[in-house]
């Protein structure tokens, strides 16, 4: 088993700063090659999306996030993983998500920071509605979600050592 250093998953209802996310996250690592960092802005669709509302049960949200960091860490090689997302109203081109992966090696962090964000747009525990100007309307994750996640489902390949 992984044991990493440094993982944080939190859960935030106001907007976030990704640039000091990342420059916090980065500091004093003397044995990291590598640092993935994904953020997730709120579209607005052209003028369709005037808010997106996500709620989560506080807790509950955060455990199972973390049981699929851990996952990602030991499939991936990670050393930490940084999570905030917020909860609550987001209006258009606020943060919604910042993934940091710091592994030895890119290839890890990479395919870590990407696997854990499949997991968090398709199988997370969020709900989300988008309000628009004619009302509001729940989302679910898109076909392409789902197919973007399912690539993770086999097995990992066993590489030549």
């Amino acid at each position: 088993m992984t044991t990493l250093d440094r993982t944080c998953v939190r859960l935030a209802a106001t907007p976030f700063e990704p640039g000091a996310l990342l420059a916090a996250f980065c500091a004093d690592r003397l044995e990291t090659g590598a640092v993935v960092s994904f953020t997730g802005l709120m579209r607005a669709e052209r003028g369709a999306a005037t808010a997106l509302e996500l709620d989560a049960y506080p807790g509950f949200t955060e455990a199972a996030i973390a049981d699929t960091v851990q996952a990602a860490a030991e499939r991936f090689a990670l050393q930490d993983v940084l999570i905030v997302h917020r909860i609550g109203k987001v209006s258009p081109g606020e943060p919604i998500v910042f993934v940091a992966a710091a592994a030895a090696h890119r290839r890890g962090a990479f395919e870590g920071a990407d696997f854990l964000m499949d997991y968090l747009k398709s199988r997370a525990p969020f709900w989300k509605k988008s309000h628009e100007p004619d009302g509001a309307r729940w989302i679910d994750p898109t076909a392409r979600d789902y197919e973007d996640a399912a690539r993770w489902d086999a097995p990992p390949v066993e590489k030549d050592a």
